[in-house]
């Protein structure tokens, strides 16, 4: 027989089986098409070693008026910006001693602050102090030491005791007190789990999906196992990392823990269906102690259903919105000249402003805008490009109206050049307004597109568009019965809008259409619908691409993520933690961020240089199956003709001198067999290839003979190491019929 092609038709399709695909590619990770033909993607480079704390969800890139070049960097527990390398954390102050910072000198007030130390452990009573919350930063400054160590400086609160106690880790054991009054203390914005009260949060008005039950007897403590109480609750329907709220605890003592210490959130390790551990470290000095083998007497637990999976990466401060579960801390950007406008999802607004110096004021914190009926409740902000407006999508009436309840579905919006008035009734008319949205319950997420802002609710898309006095702003139904997975799950590329919705693709270029895909049923059947709120797109210009970042179905963290080549019309998949990203051209290369709390430039290098040293990238790009023939005889493949290109491929340094790739034919009898294991092939190299099936290609070879049987073949190209670069081109096999048997 001649030598057959193995040509295949761009983009990977995992729409059907894999024989009915033939002449298509079927699976892969870490490969693009390019002019149709696949390779392994571009290698990446950390900005910077230096870590930020919690997960990024937010990049935001501008240049100052004096040229400096700076990355706004949210995550969910700070706020920083970014230059040359360094982070700087910015994240706004809520308040000093029961002062907003905006309010002039914090006022100390020795007698209401009290350190007490022992141990690790440092507790706090701060009677000034307002709606704390685990893992809130606080800054403690001017207490000077307590038994020879310094306690001074920024931490995470551990525990809260009441709502003006709380304790804190110290890095080094200690005991002793301190009320001087030189104590000042600081709190930043909340980043911790919110603390509800029976009848305002969970299993009560809106949050209907939260359950209530009330036990008997569930507490138990094990001195074996210290600092950890184990909870029985028959049929609890929870899983490993979700949080639950005690409260009514009827016993005033639980293996030595009070109840008012008791009556929060906590964090579970499920043991079986009946029994979960929550642990007490920093609840406590010391260790838990117990008297008796059961305590806890009568105990209402409210928690998530099963339905709703809460997890570290998701809950803070505000509470739940429509549509959310626990509400993810997702910040939205926006400049207002070099000025930098920000805003956690269901958080007040903010402003960093550079400053006149000969380098921006790093080390000044966000500050709260005030201004007229300025929104405290904002889902996402935005500043016009065209107009100079600051837009809220999602928020408080903050007065305006007689009233200050958080609508989900209002649009708000200033005066033309200002971010701070807000007033839609001046004496002077002005260009500040409001609409409310009509179509779904909640605005999801808003984008700047060419000529319009284009909103999605939980049901509807609308386009926004500048009219001028005395309308300002004209809003179209652009499509209803559309859905959207998250704040973050559009892009604009080419003028054409691309978002992910719960369960396919949409695009809109003049209209709303549903994006084909040839990888949807894949993407949606190993998807995380809990941690929808995680997705994040991204655009690559550079390769015509458009990027989703998802959590799959067993992760609740982003590990997945799916591209859109725009220009072939092709989709492509596979592996990789990136929490946010962001396509600038004030930068060289595009920007994500690590789980691994890092930022890198992506397509700068050849290798993974998120590790240090750098490792290589295990790309892979596998064929769906292909008849020999019809598959009415047997196929015996004796030998293979590469046709490849290693263009780009690093040469110098700890890499590959000789960079290759692995060549696999994958032969099996049926579709429904397994694919089968060839006899050990003979390879004309100079290698030893005894015992294996898979055959390594190098930038020289030239023919690769092989020992392979089967009545349909899968061939799949990969690559795992260093500094080797490939792009595919049409190689060959020659197949000879072998019998029907």
């Amino acid at each position: 027989m001649p030598l057959q092609k193995l040509q295949f038709r761009p983009g990977v399709n995992r729409e059907g089986t894999t024989l009915a695909n033939e002449g298509g590619w079927y699976d892969c990770d870490k490969v693009r098409f390019r002019s149709g033909y696949p390779e392994k993607i571009g290698g990446w480079a950390v900005i910077s070693y230096s870590t930020f704390l919690g997960y990024c969800r937010s990049l935001w890139n501008w240049i100052t008026l004096k040229g400096f070049n700076i990355l706004g960097i949210g995550t969910n527990l700070k706020f920083y910006v970014e230059n040359g390398g360094t982070y700087y954390d910015i994240t706004p102050i809520r308040e000093i001693n029961g002062n907003t910072p905006s309010a002039g000198p914090p006022v100390v007030n020795a007698s209401t602050i009290t350190l007490t130390a022992n141990g690790l452990v440092m507790t706090v009573s701060d009677s000034v102090a307002e709606s704390l919350q685990i893992n809130d930063f606080v800054t403690i400054a001017g207490a000077g030491t307590i038994g020879g160590v310094n306690v001074n400086g920024e931490y995470q609160i551990a525990s809260v005791l009441s709502g003006t106690t709380y304790t804190v880790t110290l890095g080094t054991s200690t005991t002793g007190s301190n009320s001087a009054s030189t104590i000042t203390i600081a709190y930043q914005i909340n980043t911790g789990f919110p603390i509800y009260t029976i009848g305002t949060g969970w299993g009560a008005g809106p949050w209907a999906p939260y359950l209530t039950t009330t036990l008997t007897n569930p507490f138990a403590t094990d001195t074996a196992t210290p600092n950890t109480i184990t909870v029985t609750q028959a049929s609890h329907g929870l899983t490993t990392g979700q949080y639950v709220f005690f409260a009514s605890i009827s016993d005033t003592s639980v293996g030595g823990v009070s109840n008012v210490v008791l009556q929060k959130s906590f964090q579970v390790t499920v043991l079986n269906s009946s029994t979960y551990t929550i642990s007490t470290v920093g609840l406590l000095q010391g260790t838990v102690t117990t008297t008796s083998a059961s305590e806890g007497g009568t105990v209402v637990v409210y928690y998530p259903s099963a339905t709703l999976t809460a997890s570290t990466t998701r809950g803070w401060g505000t509470g739940f919105t429509t549509g959310f579960g626990f509400q993810l801390r997702l910040w939205s950007q926006s400049n207002f000249g070099e000025d930098l406008l920000f805003s956690p999802r269901g958080g007040a607004l903010y402003l960093w402003q550079p400053g006149a110096g000969a380098t921006p004021a790093f080390t000044t914190r966000g500050q709260l805008v005030s201004g007229t009926y300025v929104p405290s409740k904002i889902n996402e902000i935005m500043v016009s490009d065209s107009t100079r407006i600051t837009i809220a999508f999602g928020c408080d009436e903050a007065g305006t109206y007689g009233t200050t309840v958080f609508d989900p579905m209002l649009v708000r919006w200033t005066a033309q050049e200002s971010y701070s008035d807000w007033d839609p009734n001046p004496v002077v008319p002005t260009t500040a307004g409001f609409y409310r949205l009509s179509h779904g319950s909640e605005i999801i997420g808003a984008l700047q597109t060419r000529q319009e802002i284009n909103i999605w609710t939980d049901a509807a898309i609308y386009a926004m568009q500048f009219l001028g006095p005395p309308y300002v702003w004209g809003f179209t139904l652009l499509a209803d019965n559309i859905s959207i997975a998250s704040q973050n799950a559009m892009a604009t590329a080419a003028g054409v809008v691309y978002w992910m919705g719960v369960d396919k693709f949409y695009i809109y270029s003049g209209r709303v259409e549903t994006l084909p895909c040839s990888v949807r049923t894949y993407i949606f059947n190993d998807i995380n619908r809990n941690q929808l709120a995680q997705v994040q797109a991204g655009t690559n210009e550079a390769y015509s691409e458009v990027w989703w970042f998802y959590c799959s179905s067993g992760s609740d963290i982003v590990d997945r993520y799916v591209i859109f080549n725009y220009l072939d019309r092709v989709w492509y998949y596979g592996t990789m933690d990136r929490t946010a990203w962001l396509d600038s051209a004030l930068r060289p290369f595009p920007i994500a961020a690590t789980g691994g709390n890092l930022l890198v430039y992506h397509e700068s290098a050849v290798d993974d240089g998120a590790t240090n040293p750098p490792s290589p990238i295990n790309a892979y790009v596998q064929s769906s199956d292909f008849d020999i023939g019809d598959g009415h005889n047997y196929g015996f493949v004796w030998r293979i003709i590469p046709d490849i290109t290693f263009d780009g491929s690093s040469t110098t340094g700890s890499t590959s001198v000789n960079p290759a790739v692995q060549f696999t034919v994958r032969p099996r009898q049926n579709p429904g067999s397994g694919y089968g294991v060839s006899p050990a092939p003979t390879v004309k190299s100079a290698q030893s290839y005894a015992g294996q099936t898979t055959y390594t290609v190098q930038e020289f070879t030239e023919i690769v003979y092989s020992r392979i049987r089967g009545r349909q073949m899968a061939f799949k190209i990969s690559s795992n190491t260093l500094g080797t670069q490939w792009q595919l081109g049409v190689p060959r096999i020659d197949v000879r019929p072998d019998g029907r048997q």
